[in-house]
């Protein structure tokens, strides 16, 4: 019983060991530094995977290990029960010929004592003390048969007990036993979804070239744009339908893909969405929590950083007025929280005696601005002076797409769902990049074209973009899937062989039927601010995509410059 409860104690002590969650691997960088860091960061996680598979399969052996030992105990405690219903039977028929033994001698001895009074006037004294003796001799013999039943039957009710006590035992057993084995048997099924995505992973990221990487971080948005002094201009015709940026096709069935954001890495502050905030009379201190979480604090941030290009400049009295990263002819509030964000930004830098950019890589700073500040802004630096953000970086951009990796969605009801759009405090605020479609080289309005003059796709250029999702999908790769334009329209310097629509099309029809055409398309968006789903009429029926797969498809094969520039994104029909 003893080996038995420490069995117990050392299993519960051992507990369950279920696979690591997947930590997200993301390509919405805001710089070439973060890029890189990321690219390591997704080096880890695969590794990491890969370690928790093994830590796991190392405890399915001990499961088994112990299921097994469960096993042989159930087993044991199933031979005692069985040798103790022998002894028990045993010391049941012993019982019953002692009882019967008893009876007997019962009835002798009941008789012998009604034929003992007539006898004893029959005889003399002496004869009557032996008669006496004898009755007494037989009734002491009587008693110690009822003694002998008595252990008898005390002996019975403790074997009877022991039995019950086995099979409860044994029944508890059974329960852990079975109780171990979906643990093990859950743990199996994780092994081997692990498994198949590591190997689907592996086998994606190994197929990709680096012909088709970088063209993948060159249409995906991995780059941090921050509004700057003056609001960037929108993109000509990158509008959908019925809004004044919206540029008609011309007649046809036409596909374009709409980015909710883009060029950002959705983290922090979206610049847009505190001005939205401050516009609905949110002061910097509701703003700076609703992205951050965090309330400011005042350190001493007095003294000098080193600022790239510039040498050391004075902190607070010259490299703040210089940051050039929002419209001084915003809400006060929202500067204020730009302030506030950017000095804990730069801090760490100051802190570390580290050399900061002046770029959007870090952020922007601008001498002449320094040298002749707004008042707006340098109020908004002066009255907050000293005040940073204490155990968070202050990441910040233009505009997320009303949803932020950091903080959920950004909405006036912290909700997504039906509508979200219109409750996002970018959309309320403005911002020209909230819902845009992206055909051009960059986001600055006259960016090169490659001669479109709009992001619209025909019925066959968005069959063409399904039959490179089938061939990936199928094949796990293949380096001819670039834009037909590639060589025309280098995008992020990459040039290559990229399959015609002809020899795709053929491609695909051998990996199941091409598609020649899509009449029709839906999109499911996640509670996660991600697109799910991608829903495509065609002429092989209804299919539907995962929306990482076919974002990845679509900025591998979409011509020119066209691209899908967040992961929520829409597909629309003109």
């Amino acid at each position: 019983m003893k080996k038995l409860i420490l069995f117990l104690a050392l299993f519960f002590f051992i507990g369950f060991s279920f696979p690591v969650k997947a930590a997200e691997c993301r390509s919405d960088c805001g710089s070439i530094e973060e890029c890189q860091r990321f690219i390591e960061e997704c080096s880890e996680i695969l590794s990491l995977y890969q370690d928790a598979n093994l830590k796991n399969k190392e405890t399915l052996k001990s499961y088994q290990t112990q299921i097994s030992r469960f096993e042989q105990m159930i087993a044991s405690a199933g031979k005692k029960i069985n040798q103790l219903e022998r002894e028990i039977e045993q010391q049941e028929k012993e019982l019953a010929n002692q009882k019967l033994l008893l009876k007997e001698r019962v009835r002798r001895l009941y008789i012998y004592q009604r034929g003992l009074s007539f006898l004893a006037v029959l005889f003399s004294s002496r004869k009557n003390t032996a008669l006496i003796r004898r009755f007494f001799y037989q009734r002491m013999v009587a008693n110690e048969d009822k003694r002998a039943i008595e252990d008898l039957s005390k002996q019975l009710t403790e074997l009877a007990e022991k039995k019950a006590n086995l099979e409860q035992q044994q029944r508890w057993l059974e329960r852990k036993r079975s109780e171990a084995q979906k643990q093990a048997d859950f743990l199996a099924g994780e092994i081997k979804k692990t498994e198949a995505y590591i190997s689907t992973l592996s086998s994606r990221v190994a197929s990709l070239t680096a012909k088709q990487k970088s063209l993948l971080a060159a249409r995906s948005g991995t780059f941090t744009s921050s509004v700057g002094e003056v609001p960037v201009s929108k993109i000509p015709c990158s509008g959908p339908p019925g809004s004044p940026s919206f540029c008609d096709p011309g007649g046809g069935v036409w596909f374009a893909a709409f980015s909710f954001g883009a060029w950002t890495h959705r983290k922090g502050m979206s610049q847009y969405g505190a001005k939205g905030r401050a516009e609905a009379g949110q002061n910097y201190e509701e703003i700076l929590q609703a992205y951050y979480h965090q309330k400011p604090v005042k350190v001493d941030t007095g003294g000098t950083i080193s600022v790239s290009g510039y040498g050391n400049l004075d902190f607070e009295n010259y490299y703040l007025l210089g940051i050039a990263e929002m419209p001084s002819s915003w809400p006060k509030e929202a500067l204020k929280a730009q302030a506030i964000a950017a000095r804990t930004y730069a801090y760490r830098y100051k802190k570390e005696g580290r050399t900061i950019c002046t770029t959007e890589a870090c952020q922007v700073f601008s001498k002449s601005k320094a040298d002749n500040p707004p008042q707006a802004w340098k109020e908004a630096v002066e009255e907050t002076r000293g005040m940073i953000l204490e155990g968070v970086v202050t990441y910040y951009s233009s505009t997320a797409g009303g949803y932020l990796i950091t903080s959920g969605w950004d909405t006036t009801d912290g909700q997504g769902g039906e509508g979200f759009a219109s409750r996002a405090w970018e959309s309320k605020a403005g911002s020209p990049w909230f819902y845009s479609s992206w055909y051009t080289q960059s986001y600055h309005s006259g960016s090169s074209s490659c001669g479109r003059r709009h992001p619209w796709l025909t019925s066959e250029e968005m069959a063409d973009i399904l039959n490179a999702w089938l061939v990936l999908n199928r094949e796990g790769g293949d380096e001819r899937i670039l834009p037909e334009t590639i060589n025309q329209c280098p995008v992020g310097g990459t040039t290559g062989n990229p399959y015609s629509k002809e020899e795709l099309r053929q491609k695909a029809e051998h990996l199941g039927g091409a598609f020649t055409s899509v009449s029709g398309v839906s999109v499911v968006y996640s509670n996660q601010g991600e697109t799910n789903t991608v829903i495509f009429q065609t002429n092989r029926g209804e299919v539907s995509i995962s929306g990482s797969e076919f974002k990845q498809a679509f900025n591998l094969r979409a011509p020119g410059y066209i691209a899908i520039r967040s992961p929520l994104y829409n597909i629309e029909k003109k």
